[in-house]
């Protein structure tokens, strides 16, 4: 059943900015608006589906650039929050020989200072199609909260929730309890998507076939394994699918997860979780399609595709 009767997909997380290398030496920086949760709400709104933002920003210049920047891609942003004492945390993202990117060093002055599950509003989570979230705050205590609370709000009024759950490392203080916590979302999804590393981490285990086996006993309906060059793995009612991806030169692979993680959002949004192979197939090419695509430029944000960029392949 479509979900386009709803007013947009949801997105919960950081607003965020991306330091990036501008070459393999790592040594002189951009930046850009950025992180997961941007990424995804931008990039669904450039690919013609209505997208609202539920984050916190402070009184600062990095916080007023991202909020200007955030609503130039129209994204609602009626949910979020303001409070002045808030700073925007960001990353320096080096690059490897392969173009691959590698999150080196996190920037984060007020981490504690997050939106509060109370600050939540359900008129959001009634207008949702879909709530969208990944770990990346789940390490702090309030942020933690208001992502239950926030889940919680979501299934209560018929949303379909989707994780992505995008680890970082070195935002954790330790591997066991970034595992934790995020497994114990795993639930509640309806959408689980994960790159192979991530699903090795999270199940303690060293091959697709392993990895997927530990998650069969949570009933996520759909599962999506992202892997790189060689497209994603999809699971549906315990199936395993292969969909390959179009081979492009890689120039920076920053916004490619998010690229395709906005595809996957915009098709469920306008289609429905997908029930069958033939859908599920379609979907997941659509967003290894726009993941190559963003792979292709330089940048996570400035890279994702466009509508203008889509158009003449989209076939819904």
């Amino acid at each position: 059943m479509s979900q386009s009767d709803k007013d947009f997909i949801l997105v919960y997380g950081d607003a965020f900015v991306d330091y990036i290398a501008n070459d393999q030496t790592n040594t002189s920086f951009t930046k850009y608006l950025g992180g997961a949760t941007i990424n995804v709400a931008a990039g669904i709104s450039r690919i013609g589906a209505p997208s609202a933002l539920i984050t916190i920003t402070g009184d600062d210049a990095t916080s007023e650039f991202c909020r200007t920047e955030i609503e130039k891609e129209g994204v609602n942003m009626d949910y979020s929050i303001f409070d002045p004492v808030k700073r925007v945390s960001g990353v320096y993202v080096h690059l490897t020989e392969n173009c691959e990117r590698i999150f080196k060093d996190y920037v984060d002055e007020t981490p504690d200072l997050q939106v509060k599950p109370e600050q939540l509003n359900e008129a959001a989570f009634k207008r949702a199609s879909i709530l969208n979230f990944c770990s990346g705050t789940m390490f702090e205590p309030t942020a933690l909260s208001t992502t239950r609370a926030a889940v919680d709000m979501a299934k209560d009024k018929g949303a379909i929730i989707a994780i992505d759950a995008n680890i970082r490392p070195l935002r954790w203080s330790s591997e066991h309890d970034c595992r934790e916590t995020i497994t114990s979302f795993m639930d509640d999804a309806d959408i689980l998507k994960l790159t192979d590393e991530e699903l090795f981490f999270l199940t303690e285990t060293n091959t697709l076939e392993e990895g997927l086996a530990k998650l069969d006993d949570l009933l996520v309906p759909i599962i999506l394994i992202t892997v790189g060059a060689e497209g994603a793995y999809a699971v549906l009612n315990g199936e395993v699918i292969h969909v390959p991806v179009e081979k492009v030169v890689p120039v920076d692979t920053t916004g490619a997860g998010d690229a395709f993680m906005a595809g996957v959002l915009r098709y469920v949004h306008f289609n429905g979780l997908p029930t069958v192979k033939e859908d599920l197939v379609k979907c997941v090419a659509f967003g290894n399609k726009l993941g190559a695509m963003a792979a292709t430029k330089a940048g996570a944000l400035t890279a994702l595709p466009s509508y203008e960029d889509i158009k003449d392949f989209l076939n819904y």
